[in-house]
């Protein structure tokens, strides 16, 4: 848990710390940006005891606020902050010691076995860009801590779960399918790299990749508890459109 608590510590000092710290000897921006984006989120779960997964599918979008405060020699700084709506979860690789499909004995299927859990997510990122600023492409990254809340979830499997063909399995580990997620409360890591266009006539249009490293665990994970370690990661592809609020005034700018 210290461990934990001083890397979230450390994105903190990164985000509210050295960026503010350079506001009195860099060129001043005043710019607030407002927006939309989506895309797609590929996650797991990290079980300990191991559950063998592939990469769990779904959607994400949500509002995106960007503040920009500074211009700090070729990097411009700018805080982001999201609220998203992300499905994410696992998905089961449930294989034989061959490394085939477990067949069902009840329905003649190949077990499949999935958890959908709806998240709304909240990202605080430090967003440090270089390149054209107003007109033309931008280079990017983003890194600060991000929290969600569990507000549904289900589950998607082919058999039924006093049916299920256990003795082939490889990895013997199943009680995860019964078990809803006892924490809703998350938190961790997230950092991010992508491209900018900006245009005066049009705004912003942003590409990213992102990936999130989850601090907390959806399970107990004391001594009496199943699993020791049950933490969040997920990979986002996604897109973003904002548009400017405010600008700069003109006479900020005029050494640009």
């Amino acid at each position: 848990m210290k461990t934990k608590q001083k890397i979230l510590s450390g994105v903190f000092l990164i985000l509210f710390g050295v960026l503010p710290s350079h506001a009195q000897i860099g060129e001043h921006r005043d710019e607030f940006s407002i927006g939309v984006s989506g895309g797609y989120v590929m996650s797991n779960v990290a079980f300990v005891p191991k559950v063998n997964q592939g990469y769990h599918g779904g959607i994400i979008g949500g509002i995106s606020l960007r503040y920009k405060s500074e211009k700090y020699f070729n990097t411009i700084c700018s805080i982001v902050g999201e609220i998203n709506y992300s499905q994410i979860g696992w998905k089961e690789s449930i294989l034989d010691t061959n490394n085939q499909p477990v067949i069902n004995a009840k329905t003649g299927l190949a077990e499949k076995y999935s958890r959908t859990l709806n998240y709304i997510q909240v990202p605080v990122l430090a967003h440090l860009a270089w390149g054209k600023e107003y007109k033309g492409m931008q280079f990017f990254v983003n890194l600060g801590p991000q929290f969600g809340y569990l507000v549904s979830e289900s589950t998607d499997m082919n058999f039924e779960l006093s049916s299920r063909n256990t003795a082939a399995r490889v990895n013997p580990i199943i009680a995860q399918d019964t078990m809803k997620v006892e924490n809703k409360f998350d938190y961790g890591i997230a950092v991010g790299g992508g491209l900018e266009y900006s245009h005066p006539k049009i705004g912003h249009i942003l590409l990213e990749a992102r990936y999130y490293y989850g601090l907390a665990n959806i399970y107990g994970s004391s001594k009496r508890d199943y699993f020791s370690k049950s933490n969040i990661g997920n990979i986002v592809i996604k897109a973003t459109y904002l548009f400017d609020i405010s600008k700069t005034k003109k006479s900020i700018l005029k050494s640009k």
